[in-house]
């Protein structure tokens, strides 16, 4: 029987290891945005976007071979290893000085990252499989890591470069983050309790790859490009979000980023748990839904724009003989026109508190001089139409909290599914999940910045990822249908059902009748 004290200290040190490294791995975020914004470094969109990104692939493509570690040599030793080698380049990051230095280092240090294959695989072995949900739920808490670097490292930046007045200082927050590695690593390895694979169930990277064949595996793994990519992507672009738009400093961009990123980590367990009561597709469906609701919500950018409106022509041939902002007046005819006083727009609306809708109003302006000679049908005023959409910003920070909670909720449904068709596999299929959800989190920034750099428009965001949920939706739902349907030969239900020749052909075949 499993010692209860060595099951809890398994957890509640893989959640605080994890949790340190989560906060390191989404460093750049905060750093990158705050060295911008202060005039360091001059780097364009595409440029930041890489430099937000490429921790998270190293973080990605590390997860298989470090899962081939812990199972070799258990997860005490290559977590605590882990850490130390993270907090190597974390330190180095103090020196850099050019863009390739950030690279290189943020390469490095990126391998915080892989730390989530190491904790699924050695928390998983604490506990049986109708717990796994819940206990994986709970190990998901570390993803709060990025709520701490997005709260924490912005007002420790402010204070190591004394209010921005010696921005020089901004060296001392890697160090700092080294620090902490390495005494995570060293508490970790003190009080963390051994557990190793059994020699029958450890495998090599290529069999780590073999699910890879199994085409239900690849759409777990497209859910979590969508739930944990979203997660990672988020958690660093909406600092340099709430900077551009909403004219924030990095401190309060990072305290208000927060309430997407803490909700998240902190709702994993949740989803862990109704996970395992109400069964992963109905919270799938939940999900996707709605997270695909509120992003469309968000596609509607801050702006003010002014377009051709209504305007005014003559009725009659004549002369002009008055003209003001009001009126208008042509021989015996006079023409009002529509005026209106203090526009609000981005200019001026300090002011106001809250502005949900978008404000239309709407103006004619004169055309015509005094002495004007003016035909029939002829222009006299041209319409001017001004909208004005404020993107209220706590509006905005309330519906990205939402997305938040459901992206947390969603991040544990999925593992759920992969416990639900792989119960003796959970580490080996979870660990490749988790590196195509963790090369979302790569690409994600990146195509962000791209797409703001094609279009100038910062709710491309929002716009990119309700596509990838819409195909998430879509794909589940045809699969659910395929199913329900009882077409045995339908392609869906033969792709799925397609078992290789490997170390699968033994796994239980769930029931169609109640999973998808």
């Amino acid at each position: 029987m499993t010692n209860l004290s060595a099951q809890y200290r398994a957890v509640a040190l893989s959640t605080l290891a994890f949790t340190i490294c989560f906060a390191a791995w989404m460093i750049n975020g905060v750093l990158v945005a705050f060295l911008v914004d202060k005039g360091v470094y001059a780097w364009n969109v595409d440029q930041v976007g890489w430099l937000i990104g490429i921790p998270v692939l190293t973080g990605a493509v590390l997860r298989l071979p470090i899962g081939v570690l812990t199972d070799k040599y258990g997860g005490r030793i290559v977590f605590t290893v882990l850490m130390l080698l993270s907090a190597v380049p974390m330190y180095l990051v103090s020196y850099a000085n050019t863009y390739y230095d950030f690279m290189l280092t943020g390469l490095g240090f990126g391998l915080s990252g892989a730390s989530f294959a190491v904790g699924v695989a050695y928390v998983s072995l604490w506990f049986r499989r109708d717990q796994q949900g819940t206990v994986l739920g709970l190990f998901g808490l570390g993803n709060a890591g990025a709520a701490l670097t997005s709260i924490g490292a912005p007002i420790v930046l402010a204070m190591v470069t004394d209010q921005g007045a010696n921005l020089d200082g901004w060296r001392a927050l890697p160090k700092l983050y080294a620090v902490a590695l390495v005494v995570t690593a060293v508490i970790f390895f003190l009080l963390a309790p051994t557990k190793m694979v059994e020699q029958s169930q450890k495998r090599t990277f290529v069999e780590r790859l073999a699910p890879l064949r199994n085409v239900r595996v690849w759409r777990f793994g497209f859910y979590y490009f969508f739930a944990f990519g979203s997660f990672v992507g988020l958690s660093m672009w909406l600092i340099a979000y709430y900077v551009n738009v909403y004219s924030m400093s990095v401190t309060t961009a990072g305290m208000i980023a927060a309430f997407f990123s803490l909700p998240a980590g902190l709702v994993r367990a949740v989803g862990g748990w109704l996970s395992d009561r109400t069964g992963a597709r109905v919270l799938m469906y939940f999900v996707l839904g709605t997270s695909l609701v509120c992003m469309v919500l968000l596609f509607v950018p801050r702006m003010e724009v002014s377009v051709a409106g209504e305007g005014v022509t003559a009725k009659r041939p004549g002369t002009v003989t008055a003209v003001s902002t009001g009126e208008t007046v042509i021989g015996q005819d006079v023409y009002k026109l529509r005026q209106v006083e203090n526009i609000r727009g981005l200019h001026n609306d300090r002011g106001e508190l809250l502005l949900v809708f978008p404000i239309v109003s709407s103006l004619q302006e004169p055309m015509v001089r005094v002495g004007d000679e003016v035909a029939k049908g002829q222009l006299i005023a041209r319409g001017v139409t001004h909208v004005y959409f404020q993107a209220n910003v706590w509006i905005f920070t309330g519906l990205v909290f939402i997305v938040g909670m459901l992206l947390g909720v969603g991040t544990a449904a999925i593992f759920k599914h992969v416990a639900d068709y792989f119960p003796t596999n959970v580490g080996l299929v979870g660990g490749l999940v988790g590196v195509l959800g963790a090369l979302g989190g790569f690409f994600s920034p990146i195509i962000f910045g791209y797409l703001l750099r094609l279009t100038g428009i910062w709710t491309v965001t929002w716009m990119f990822l309700a596509f990838v949920a819409l195909a998430c939706l879509v794909w589940m739902h045809l699969v659910v249908r395929s199913v329900e349907r009882n077409k045995t030969t339908a392609p869906f239900r033969r792709i799925e059902e397609a078992v290789t020749k490997d170390s699968f052909a033994n796994e239980p075949v769930m029931d169609y009748r109640h999973a998808d």
